[in-house]
């Protein structure tokens, strides 16, 4: 009775590993486009972002009701790019809620934003990610912004 309990822990064991190892994976990803996004450097950003990447915000319009804007990756990195080394923005992403199935993956990351070391807003970014045989890339970018509700208020 002990022997093929021993063997399905082991079993186990070994699905947490490998299951932990591909999260660990995508999390690299997400950390390495959050260090260029900080860095303003274009090229980190663009080393773990995939072709036609989908960028959009789930926000509110100024009476109230939600609304849906889509960005232009590249215009959006250009942006980043383009803020003055003066101004400090920060996001500190709160946790890493990680599933993969396969080539693909999904990252749902609780933040908070900073500009000029003031907390601004906070909200959720979902990221869509694939597996090209070689490593993980960003496919797919949602977020939500709010100023309530937030850890820092």
């Amino acid at each position: 009775m002990k022997l093929p309990i021993l063997f399905l822990l082991g079993l186990l064991s070994c699905s947490a590993t490998a299951q932990s190892a591909g999260e660990t994976a995508v999390r690299q990803t997400i950390d390495r486009f959050f260090e260029g996004y900080h860095a303003r450097d274009t090229a980190l950003m663009g080393a773990v972002l995939g072709e036609n990447v989908l960028l959009q915000t789930v926000g509110r319009s100024p009476e109230g009701k939600p609304v849906l804007r889509s960005e232009v990756m590249d215009d959006f990195v250009a942006s980043i790019a383009a803020i003055p080394d003066t101004v400090q923005l920060q996001e500190k992403l709160l946790a890493y809620h990680i599933q993969i199935d396969g080539d693909m993956a999904n990252a749902w990351t609780p933040y908070e934003f900073f500009l000029r070391g003031e907390f601004h807003h906070c909200g959720v970014n979902s990221f869509q990610l694939f597996h090209d045989g070689e490593a993980w890339k960003i496919i797919y970018i949602i977020d939500t912004r709010r100023k309530e509700g937030c850890r820092e208020q």
